[in-house]
């Protein structure tokens, strides 16, 4: 059973090492920061994008509810 467990710890291990070391790298690379830079770009276009389509939404709304009124008898 201990034997397990250490086998399991072993890998863990091994894993985390790898994984630190890509994230190291991502970290050196220029291409990370143009990826972030690119990803924050994206999330305030999105942002924007949401905010529009509230603003219309609700500006066609009123739009149909004015029409309903004016043509209601």
């Amino acid at each position: 059973m201990t034997e397990f467990w250490f086998n399991l710890l072993s890998q863990a291990g091994a894993a985390m090492s790898k994984a630190l070391k890509v994230f190291g790298q991502f970290l050196k690379d220029e291409n990370g920061a143009a990826l972030i830079e690119y990803t924050v770009l994206l999330g305030i276009l999105l942002i924007a994008v949401i905010a529009t389509i509230g603003l219309v939404g609700t500006w066609v709304s009123k739009q149909w509810l004015a029409l309903d009124k004016a043509l209601s008898p």
